[in-house]
């Protein structure tokens, strides 16, 4: 563990004597809530969380937890954390303390945590019920850290954006990552300091705007960059290719001719076109020069899926993000699933296997050889924008 910023990351191991005091930990439980609970196969994001939890609640620490979930526009009881406090519950196997009281009513607030015992954990509701929490407001920030002595960052996903519950919060009490957090930031470090090579990765998603930074970055470290989706089609058009009525913008055009020139990116051989986005579609298989003007591109093909097979099974350290192509559809999702199969069999032993974002982590699912993964990433946006090599400001604070 020799990373650049892990050994400068303040962590539980540099935090002593919190017995019996308040902490403070910013956690993403931003999860998908159905008929008001959150089920088994979504709640990995609170099991993420346990490393930290766990080891405030042996360490006797009064434990306060913060969130947010989807993103309302003031108190709206679809919103609630209440389900969430629920599951946590039985994945700790003690009772959360959901506060339901709005930080504007401090009292309330106050009172419920008086009640707080040592070892005990609370919830508040929904940090986005306040407007000055995407502001980064700082009479929120204030009310927050007023409720605890030391804060814990654990929620990575977050680490890209300046909110009042990470950045205000860590500016006014004592700050540490948790052990999600500590985890992220060094598997991460993994892929941009020394990765052992070959280095592998396999990009997809829909535009090329939100990762030209990240692709920039991984092209000085990475061996090959094999591409899919709809970022693939960005270099079609970039190439003069038809991509028929797949919708790709000038701007991202721009972007993918400036990053023509590096051989290191591996376009599609071949691709499955049709004239729908539905399972009723006909599909054909075609090469990217074939496709008419009335199909969309919804899935590389067969001899693209065996070329990056070749490559991933050769590779040392593999990053995956983004799918293939319309993998919600089973005729569309053979080129994300097979190869994220081939990932998942790579990893954990012959090779480092990192993959994140949120559509891609539904799709390793669906292969069934998650848990074969080395390291499943929490953050999307977050991820990418670590990957440029910027201190991102959810962590800056966090560092030494």
């Amino acid at each position: 563990m020799n990373s650049f910023f892990y050994m400068k990351l303040r962590t539980l191991d540099d935090l002593t004597n919190v017995a019996e005091k308040r902490v403070l930990v910013r956690v993403d439980y931003n999860v998908p809530v159905v008929k008001n609970k959150v089920r088994s196969t979504d709640d990995a994001r609170l099991r993420a969380s346990l490393p930290t939890l766990k080891y405030l609640i042996e360490h006797k620490a009064q434990v306060i937890l913060v969130s947010h979930l989807g993103r309302p526009t003031g108190s709206d009881r679809k919103n609630s954390l209440k389900p969430v406090a629920d599951r946590l519950s039985k994945l700790l196997r003690r009772q959360v303390v959901f506060v339901r009281a709005a930080l504007d009513d401090g009292k309330k607030v106050e009172h419920a945590l008086d009640k707080l015992q040592v070892g005990q954990v609370a919830l508040l509701e929904n940090i986005r019920f306040h407007s000055g929490e995407e502001k980064n407001d700082k009479f929120l920030a204030r009310r927050l850290s007023g409720l605890a002595d030391v804060f814990v960052n654990d929620a990575f996903a977050t680490a890209h954006r300046r909110h009042a519950s990470n950045v205000g919060v860590a500016s006014l009490l004592p700050s540490y990552a948790g052990r999600l957090m500590e985890s992220e930031i060094h598997n991460l470090d993994r892929l941009l300091r020394k990765p052992i090579k070959p280095f592998i990765v396999l990009m997809g998603g829909a535009k090329i705007s939100g990762k030209l930074p990240t692709l920039q970055s991984l092209l000085k470290v990475a061996d090959e960059i094999c591409v899919g989706g709809g970022l693939a089609n960005s270099f079609f058009r970039a190439h003069g290719f038809n991509t028929g009525k797949s919708v790709v913008s000038r701007d991202d055009v721009i972007k993918a001719r400036k990053l023509m020139r590096h051989k290191k990116i591996i376009l599609p051989q071949d691709v499955v076109a049709a004239t729908s986005m539905t399972a009723k579609a006909g599909a054909r298989i075609c090469q990217p020069t074939e496709v008419s003007d009335n199909e969309y591109i919804l899935d590389i093909g067969p001899r693209t899926i065996l070329d990056y097979a070749t490559r991933i099974k050769r590779a040392q350290t593999i990053a995956w993000n983004g799918p293939m192509g319309l993998f919600e559809i089973k005729k569309f999702s053979h080129g994300t699933i097979a190869l994220g199969r081939i990932i998942a069999a790579r990893s954990s032993g012959r090779a480092f296997g990192l993959v994140g974002g949120g559509e891609t982590i539904l799709a390793l699912e669906q292969t069934k050889m998650a848990g074969c993964v080395d390291h499943v990433s929490t953050g999307g946006g977050a991820m990418l924008e670590y990957l440029t090599g910027k201190t991102l400001p959810g962590i800056k604070p966090l560092l030494k």
